[in-house]
């Protein structure tokens, strides 16, 4: 049978996304975002299409690198403001039954301790349809306003991020056994205590003695996204990661990126498969390609092409705005988002305004309902992609519009679902069970027996060096 294709809605808890300057379309309800109403009907519009999940991305700090301040960014609506994306998701939860829901939370900036509480609860609550995006975050403002200096450098956020991942583990899979919960009332026995175990872990980054404050949620760990594609950062997502979030903007570097993450799973010793990868992107559709071409005029005249360079001059570390705009752009040592800065080198301030027409640089599909959808199977077809972080232009017109035109046209080339499957979201995208897979470095941490040894590591225990244990 065809592959089918996943899709996430890619959004955030806030006015400006991905898509600068569409806040200002009259038909952009985007400024609602402080209303509860604005999620719920997102959330139903979403599961009436079938969307695997949405997907809300999110940022500590703001974005200050373009002419060295928060002006454009105010007055753009530069993802700021920006509110907690966790707080979203219980209201959501609610009124759905199967959409999943991935939420970004910076690890740099959360004890371990009280997350993985925070984690088990929605959990809890969505019966199992949470995922983590694991972030360690980019921008030197959100280390400044947490009491630092600057942004840790790069490699070593991902050995932090590391360490940070095991914590959970052993709070998350091991604290409590499958079978401590007996909710006894003629015995008055809830939990049994001989089935709690205390965590202890003593490492570089973290020291944590405790014992996990929530019982076993529906998928113990949630279904844990990430989006490094430096080497570093791959190494980190073969290790880790289930899904992984990738940019690109041809067939050729796409597939190349699809196969250096399949790569990284099997170096860390799990199935290539073990991980689905995702791209961001933007479609505009109408039941005809005209309609959707004006469509697409209609747009470009309310985006903001220097917003988004905004956006991107703190994604790299660097002010475009001391650029002229036909000088290239030279990579030079920042602790921003390295892979970015490397696949834009050489790039000229113009090229990226042009680039950054629709105020972002994702890749555009533009068309009628077939074209979109054959574009779709062909980025598939050719990348091996499992499937695409569609984002919003206008909302919620954009998802409703794709909702409406192009699902049904994916439905009648079989390459998209018809119905949900049952289970938990990491059951719904694997088919495997709610539970992290017994080839994943999670699941060890099952064994009550290995919390008990607090300067274990789980790469040690597998039989590799210390050196190893320098990830990302």
């Amino acid at each position: 049978m065809a592959q089918e294709i996943l899709l996430n809605a890619f959004n955030m808890n806030c006015i400006g996304h991905i898509h600068h300057g569409l806040w200002t379309h009259p038909r952009d309800r985007s400024t609602d975002f402080n209303q509860l109403s604005y999620w719920t009907e997102l959330a139903q519009l979403l599961e009436r299409g079938l969307f695997d999940g949405l997907f809300i991305a999110d940022i500590l700090g703001v974005y200050d690198v373009y002419q060295n301040g928060i002006d454009l960014p105010l007055q753009e609506a530069i993802q700021l403001p920006v509110n907690d994306p966790l707080l979203l998701v219980s209201a959501m939860a609610g009124v759905t039954r199967h959409l999943g829901f991935g939420v970004t939370a910076n690890l740099s900036y959360e004890a371990p301790y009280t997350f993985a509480r925070r984690l088990s609860t929605l959990d809890h609550l969505t019966q199992g349809r949470v995922g983590w995006n694991i972030v360690t975050g980019y921008l030197d403002s959100a280390a400044k306003a947490m009491g630092q200096p600057q942004q840790v450098e790069h490699d070593r956020r991902y050995d932090q991020a590391d360490e940070y991942l095991q914590v959970l583990y052993k709070l998350l899979e091991g604290s409590w056994q499958d079978d401590a919960v007996l909710a006894d009332r003629e015995r008055r026995v809830y939990a049994q205590p001989g089935k709690v175990h205390k965590v202890r872990h003593q490492g570089e980054f973290y020291q944590v003695e405790g014992y996990h404050l929530s019982q076993p949620s529906p998928q113990r760990t949630p279904l844990l996204f990430q989006a490094g594609s430096s080497p570093r950062g791959l190494r980190f997502a073969g290790e880790h990661a289930e899904c992984v979030f990738i940019g690109g903007n041809d067939h050729a570097a796409v597939r190349n990126q699809v196969d250096k993450v399949r790569a990284s799973a099997v170096a860390a010793g799990r199935a290539a498969e073990s991980i689905k990868v995702f791209m961001g992107i933007a479609v505009i559709v109408a039941p005809t390609e005209a309609e959707a071409r004006d469509k697409h005029a209609e747009y470009l005249r309310y985006a903001s092409p220097e917003a988004g360079i905004a956006h991107f001059s703190s994604s790299i570390g660097i002010d475009l705005a001391a650029f002229g705009l036909d000088e290239p752009i030279r990579p030079r040592k920042t602790n921003a988002i390295e892979s970015v800065l490397k696949t834009f080198s050489g790039w000229s301030k113009r090229r990226l305004l042009e680039q950054h027409a629709l105020g972002g640089r994702y890749p555009l599909v533009v068309g009628s309902p077939q074209q979109v959808a054959e574009q779709l199977i062909a980025w598939i077809d050719a990348t091996g992609l499992d499937g695409f972080n569609l984002t919003r232009i206008v909302t919620p017109e954009s998802y409703a519009d794709f909702i409406d035109l192009v699902i049904p046209e994916l439905q009648r080339r079989g390459r998209y679902k018809t119905a949900y499957a049952d289970g938990a979201l990491r059951h719904k995208l694997f088919g495997q069970g709610p539970r992290l897979p017994s080839d994943h470095p999670g699941a060890a941490w099952r064994d009550p027996a290995r919390l008990h040894h607090p300067h274990s590591h789980t790469r040690e225990l597998r039989g590799l060096s210390s050196n190893a244990l320098s990830l990302l």
